[in-house]
């Protein structure tokens, strides 16, 4: 089983977005089994508080299925560090406050979720830009991607079919 752990700042717009994109992917493709897919905050701002409204309003519009009413904002911890596969961030300021937070973390399973495309850099946070679009679009390409490089590596052993995961919008 691959073990991803998505991490933004609060863990209420990016990362849950993260987390329910990925999740309806692995559903269309059938591979619920061989994944667990959590998110988490760097910081404690938001703990305990559910997913930002815009952003729940944003995924019950294009992913219906996404039940985001149970997700929980928390904070990353030392367990995380140690039981997930990859831990995914969504900008570099998330990545400084990783190591900062938790430094006994291995740096090897640590990416920006935007490493995993062509276009690599940051995902910027649409609590503050309002552009639930564009973060979306951003997310989706990337888990897109991130799904690609788990099939093209045979991650755990994964075997996707490789036309359904072009079809993945």
């Amino acid at each position: 089983m691959i073990r991803i752990l998505f991490i933004c700042h609060g863990n209420i717009c990016r990362s849950p977005m993260a987390e329910f994109v990925l999740k309806h992917y692995i559903n269309k493709l059938g591979a619920q089994e061989s994944f667990h897919i959590e998110s988490a905050a760097t910081s404690q701002e938001e703990i305990g508080n559910g997913v930002y409204p815009p952003v729940k309003a944003y995924l019950a519009k294009v992913l219906p299925d996404a039940d985001t009413s149970k997700k929980r904002a928390r904070q990353i911890t030392s367990e995380d560090c140690r039981n997930f596969d990859y831990i995914i961030a969504m900008e570099k300021f998330n990545l400084e406050n990783l190591f900062y937070l938790r430094p006994e973390i291995d740096r090897k399973k640590v990416f920006l979720l935007l490493d995993f495309t062509p276009e690599k850099g940051d995902i910027d946070d649409p609590w503050y830009t309002r552009r639930f679009d564009i973060a979306y679009n951003d997310i989706s390409r990337g888990c897109r991607g991130l799904l690609s490089y788990l099939n093209a590596n045979s991650v755990d052993g994964l075997k996707l079919d490789a036309d359904a995961l072009k079809k993945l919008q």
